[in-house]
């Protein structure tokens, strides 16, 4: 087993779900995208830029954005928490995810792909 799928698969739940539903989302919406293990995370790339990475913390997931300064249109859905450069979204359950809201704020990030992290 990969230790993407490994990290996901031994998840409890409800991250584990949470988890995949969002992997589901991230491949549906990005066929070039491509799941790595960097940092003892899944993260997603297109080529080679990072585009996302999905991280269980406490009582939630995480999906943390590197493009995120860039996102204007969105800010309200992300979280920064004392972080500069990454935001993110958090789920505690699958039926948190607004499917709809979360392919939109992808196709977002992926416009700035190739921009610096910064502004």
């Amino acid at each position: 087993m990969k230790p993407t799928e490994a990290y996901i698969l031994n998840q409890a739940e409800p991250y584990k779900s949470i988890l995949l539903h969002l992997q589901i989302l991230i491949e549906h919406t990005f066929s070039n995208a491509h799941l790595e293990y960097k940092w003892k995370l899944p993260c997603y790339y297109i080529g080679k830029r990072p585009i996302c990475y999905l991280n269980q913390s406490k009582d939630y997931v995480d999906v943390g954005f590197w493009h995120s300064a860039h996102l204007k249109k969105y800010s309200e859905f992300l979280v920064s928490e004392n972080r500069k450069k990454v935001r993110s979204m958090r789920y505690k359950n699958l039926d948190d995810i607004d499917d709809q809201l979360f392919v939109n704020i992808l196709k977002e990030v992926e416009k700035y792909k190739n921009k610096s992290f910064l502004k």
